[in-house]
C-alpha cells in the first residue's frame, strides 16, 4: 500500500494468462489526483524489465481515445496524465474503473490493466430549485403531505446525500421515504392546522447534508402561502408507473400517461401535472402535458448512455394540495451501432521467414450495443497465408497460417470484417497493409550453367571479353550480386594472370595478350555472391576459346636455304613432260584457313619449262627438255597462306639441266658470293683492327708511365740519407744466392700451312641429283659419298706447337 500526493493507492495484483501473452493488473487511486501522480510500477508488477518496455514500444490502448493515464517506458510506471473526475467519468455507477491494455511488440504481448477511481467528497448536495413555493389551504387536514425537491449529490457511497433537515416549525415536520433504488422522497407533512388569519405566510429552510469527511451541505428556501379552505388533495391511481421506449423513438413520442383525481369540485378539482425532483438531464429529455398527464419525449435517447430513467411527477390542484408518483422508463436497445475495429500493432512489416502461428498484430473489436446486438464475429479475406483467431473477449490475433515468401508476394492487403448478430446485422471493416520484409533465402542464379566466349589472339591487355550475369530474387542488399574469380590454374599458371572479373558488372577482361599457338582454350569458374548475411553464392564455368589470327608467315622446310653454298636440282635432258624436279615443302603454324598454303612460280629463267603445283608445291616440267634449254635454271617460288591479309615466303630453287656433273661445274662456279655476306665480313674486320690498335696504344702509354714513375722513385731514394731497408715481395726466393727474381713467360705458338685449303669442309649430298659446291674452291669438284673432317687426318697441314721459356 502506497500513499502518493495525499491519495491512497491500493495495489491489487493478479495474472490471467491469455494468448499469445496476456495478464491483468488492477490498481486503485482516488479521483482528482494531480497531473503526473504515480499510479503504480507496471513493469515490476508485470515482472518485466524497463528495457523490454522500450524495445517492445510499449503503449496504452484505451479504445475510447480517452487519455487519462500515460506510460513512462524508461521508468516503467503509470502516471496520471489528466485529472480524473469520477462523477464525470462514471456518474453514479460504482465501482468506477478505467480499463485499458498495455501492448508490447516483438514479440506481441497484451496486458489488461484496470484502475479503479475511488470517490472523494468533492461535491456538496445541490438543489436545482433553491426556492420552493407552496399554496396550502388553511383547511388542509393534519397529515397532509407536500412533496419537496430533492437535492442532488453526484458523489457516491458515504460521500453522497445522507439526510435532510427542516427549519423548526410547529406546523410542519419532515418525512423521508426510502425507495428500493436507494433514493429518498422528501415530504413536508402538516402536523398542526394552518390559520390564515394568524399567519398568512411561512418561510422555511430545507438543508441537505452528505456523509463525507468533511461534511458538506446545501440549502433551499420554502415559501408557504396559506389559502382559504381546499379539502381534498389530488391522488395518483398508482404510486409507480413503468414504461419502455426504443432508443430510436422520435421526438414527441408519448412515453406514458399518468392519472390523478381530486374529490373537490370546481377550481379545486383542476389538476396540474409537472416533473419534479429530477435532474436537469431528464428535464431536457422529457416534458409533461400539464392537463392530461402525458409524459412526452423531447429529445433523442441512447441506450448506450442510459438504460433507464426515473422520473418524479407531481399532481397539484388549485388549492395547492399535491401528490406524487414515480415513472420508470426502460430504454430498449436497437442495433444502431456498428462494430468498431482497432488495429493494436503499429508495425506493418513482418519477415518472410516467420514461422506459422506468428502473431502479426492484435485486433480489438467493440460494439456498444447489448445482447445479440453487441455480439460480434470477425473474418479476413480468403486465399492469403493469414488467419484470425480469437484471443479473449473482444480481442483477436492475426497470425500467419502458412509460410511466407516475399519473392512470391511482397505485400498483402488484409481486410478484417466484423459483424454483429443484430437484426439487421451491422458490419464494419478495416484494411491492414502488411509488408513482407526480405530474408536472404535465395542464392544468385546465372542465366546458364556454363558459357563459352571467344577472343582473337594478339588482343590488347585489358580488353573486355565477355559479360556474365546472375540475378538474385531477393531484395535490396540481399540481391546485390558480386562476381568473384575462383582460384585455379592454367598450365600451372594462376588463372588470375589470364583474366579478371569486375566484381560489380561481371565483365571479364583479358589480363594478357593471348597467343593461339601457345594456348588454344582454357576454362575457369566464376562465383556470384550476394550481399546478405550470411551471404549465399553459386558458380558457373566459363570457357575461353582463342581464335587464330594470321600472324605467322609460312616457313619453308625444303629446299634449305644456305648462305654460302648453292643447292641445285639436276634434271636430265631426257626428262619427259611432268617430270618431278623437286618439291617445295612449307608449313604454317597458324590454323584453319590461315594455314592453308598455295604455291606459285614467281620468277623463272624459262617459264615455259617448269610449273609449280598450287596445292602440293611440286615442281614439274611442262614440256620435253631440249638441248637448247640453258643448263642453269633459277626458279623463285612464293608460298602464300589463305589468311586475311595473307602472308608469304619465297624460296629460290636452282635447277641444273644436264646429264652429268662436269657439264654443270663451269656454269655454277660463276655464281657470285652473297654481297651482304661480304659486306658484313669487311665491316667486322675493320672493327677488329680498330680495337686492336686502340688496345696496343693504351698498353704502350701505361708501360711508359710505369717506367717513369719507378725511375723517379729510385732517384728520390738515392739522394736521401735514410737507411735502405730491402723489400721482398711475396713469392720471393733466393736462387743460388744471386738474389735475383725469376721471371716466367709462357708462349703458345700456332702455325698452319696452306691455310687456304684448311678452311674447306665438304658435306655429303642428299641424293644423286644434289650438288654442293664452294665457289671459292679452285680444285676439281668430285662426288663425295661421306663427310670427313680434314682435321682428323694425321697428316693435316695444321700444326700447333706450345713452348714454355724461362728467362733469368
Amino acid at each position: 500500500m502506497e500513499r502518493t500526493m495525499g491519495g491512497l493507492v491500493l495495489l491489487l495484483f493478479s495474472f490471467l494468462f491469455l494468448s499469445p501473452v496476456a495478464g491483468q493488473v488492477s490498481y486503485s487511486i482516488p479521483e482528482e489526483m494531480p497531473k503526473g501522480s504515480l499510479i503504480g510500477n507496471i513493469a515490476r508488477d508485470l515482472g518485466l524489465d524497463n528495457k523490454r518496455l522500450s524495445s517492445g514500444k510499449a503503449r496504452i490502448f484505451t479504445g475510447d481515445n480517452t487519455d487519462y493515464i500515460e506510460l513512462k517506458r524508461e521508468r516503467g510506471v503509470l502516471l496520471v496524465k489528466e485529472k480524473i473526475d469520477r462523477e464525470l467519468l462514471c456518474g453514479q455507477t460504482t465501482p468506477c474503473a478505467l480499463h485499458f491494455q498495455v501492448i508490447l511488440e516483438n514479440p506481441m504481448e497484451l496486458y489488461t490493466v484496470s484502475v479503479e477511481i475511488v470517490d472523494i467528497n468533492d461535491n456538496a448536495p445541490l438543489f436545482e430549485k433553491s426556492d420552493m413555493k407552496f399554496k396550502i389551504s388553511e383547511s388542509a387536514v393534519i397529515g397532509a403531505k407536500f412533496l419537496l425537491e430533492r437535492a442532488i449529490d453526484p458523489d457516491v457511497g458515504m460521500n453522497t446525500l445522507q439526510s435532510y433537515f427542516l427549519t423548526k416549525t410547529e406546523h410542519f415536520v419532515l418525512k423521508l421515504k426510502d425507495q428500493p433504488d436507494g433514493e429518498k422522497i422528501v415530504e413536508m407533512v402538516l402536523q398542526k392546522p394552518l390559520d390564515r388569519e394568524k399567519q398568512e405566510e411561512l418561510f422555511l429552510v430545507l438543508t441537505a447534508v452528505d456523509g463525507g469527511e468533511p461534511q458538506l451541505s446545501g440549502t433551499a428556501k420554502i415559501h408557504v402561502t396559506v389559502l382559504d379552505a381546499n379539502d381534498n388533495a389530488p391522488v395518483f391511481t398508482k404510486p409507480l408507473y413503468k414504461a419502455a421506449i426504443a432508443e430510436n423513438a422520435s421526438k414527441g413520442t408519448v412515453v406514458i400517461r399518468v392519472d390523478a383525481s381530486d374529490a373537490d369540485k370546481g377550481l379545486n378539482s383542476n389538476i396540474i401535472y409537472s416533473i419534479s425532483n429530477t435532474v436537469a438531464e431528464i428535464r431536457d429529455l422529457f416534458k409533461m402535458n400539464e392537463s392530461n398527464g402525458d409524459l412526452i419525449l423531447t429529445d433523442s435517447i441512447d441506450y448506450e448512455k442510459a438504460r433507464f430513467y426515473q422520473i418524479h411527477i407531481q399532481a397539484s390542484d388549485e388549492g395547492g394540495l399535491t401528490d406524487s408518483c414515480k415513472v420508470t422508463v426502460d430504454v430498449i436497445d436497437i442495433n444502431d451501432n456498428k462494430p468498431v475495429i482497432n488495429i493494436l500493432s503499429q508495425t506493418n512489416v513482418i519477415p518472410e521467414n516467420s514461422k506459422p502461428a506468428t502473431v502479426v498484430t492484435m485486433v480489438n473489436v467493440q460494439d456498444i450495443d447489448s445482447g445479440n446486438n453487441g455480439k460480434t464475429y470477425c473474418n479476413i479475406n480468403e486465399r492469403i497465408p493469414f488467419a484470425l483467431k480469437s484471443a479473449t473477449n473482444g480481442f483477436f490475433n492475426l497470425v500467419t497460417d502458412s509460410e511466407l515468401d516475399r519473392e512470391r508476394a511482397s505485400e498483402y492487403n488484409i481486410t478484417v470484417t466484423c459483424s454483429d448478430e443484430g437484426v439487421p446485422s451491422l458490419s464494419s471493416s478495416v484494411t491492414l497493409t502488411l509488408q513482407i520484409s526480405d530474408v536472404n533465402d535465395n542464392a544468385p542464379v546465372f542465366e546458364r550453367s556454363s558459357y563459352e566466349a571467344y577472343i582473337v589472339e594478339n588482343n590488347t591487355p585489358g580488353i573486355s571479353i565477355f559479360t556474365v550475369k546472375a540475378t538474385d530474387a531477393d531484395w535490396n542488399q540481399n540481391a546485390r550480386v558480386s562476381y568473384i574469380l575462383e582460384d585455379s590454374s592454367v598450365n600451372g599458371v594462376p588463372v588470375s594472370s589470364y583474366v579478371s572479373v569486375s566484381a560489380d558488372s561481371g565483365v571479364i577482361h583479358a589480363v594478357r595478350s593471348f597467343d593461339y599457338e601457345q594456348i588454344k582454350d582454357f576454362h575457369f569458374r566464376i562465383k556470384a555472391q550476394d550481399g546478405g548475411s550470411p551471404p549465399l553464392s553459386s558458380n558457373m564455368t566459363v570457357k575461353i576459346l582463342i581464335q587464330d589470327q594470321n600472324d605467322n608467315p609460312p616457313q619453308v622446310l625444303y629446299p634449305i636455304q644456305t648462305g654460302g653454298s648453292v643447292v641445285a636440282e639436276m634434271v636430265p635432258r631426257s626428262a619427259d613432260v611432268s617430270y618431278l624436279v623437286t618439291k617445295v615443302v612449307a608449313v604454317d603454324v597458324d590454323s584453319g584457313q590461315n594455314a592453308w598454303l598455295s604455291y606459285k612460280l614467281q620468277k623463272a629463267t624459262d617459264r615455259a619449262l617448269f610449273e609449280v603445283g598450287l596445292q602440293n608445291g611440286e615442281i614439274r616440267t611442262i614440256r620435253q627438255v631440249t638441248d637448247k634449254d640453258a643448263v642453269k635454271q633459277r626458279l623463285t617460288v612464293i608460298v602464300e597462306d589463305n589468311g586475311q591479309p595473307s602472308r608469304s615466303a619465297t624460296v629460290i630453287v636452282n635447277v641444273a639441266v644436264a646429264d652429268s656433273f662436269p657439264e654443270v661445274l663451269s656454269e655454277f662456279t660463276d655464281f657470285p658470293h652473297d654481297k651482304e655476306y661480304n659486306d658484313n665480313l669487311t665491316f667486322y674486320l675493320v672493327l677488329a683492327l680498330a680495337v686492336v690498335s686502340f688496345l696496343f696504344i693504351t698498353c704502350l702509354v701505361v708501360i711508359i708511365s710505369v717506367k717513369i714513375y719507378r725511375w723517379r722513385q729510385s732517384r728520390i731514394l738515392y739522394h736521401s740519407s735514410l737507411p735502405v731497408i730491402p723489400y721482398y715481395p711475396p713469392r720471393y726466393s733466393d736462387t743460388l744466392g744471386t738474389g735475383t727474381l725469376p721471371h716466367v713467360y709462357n708462349y703458345e705458338v700456332c702455325r698452319t700451312t696452306d691455310s687456304r685449303k684448311s678452311d674447306n669442309k665438304f658435306g655429303g649430298a642428299g641424293s644423286q641429283n644434289v650438288l654442293i659446291m664452294d665457289p671459292s674452291s679452285t680444285g676439281t669438284m668430285q662426288r663425295i659419298q661421306s663427310e670427313k673432317n680434314i682435321l682428323d687426318e694425321p697428316d693435316s697441314p695444321l700444326e700447333v706447337r706450345s713452348a714454355v721459356i724461362t728467362i733469368k
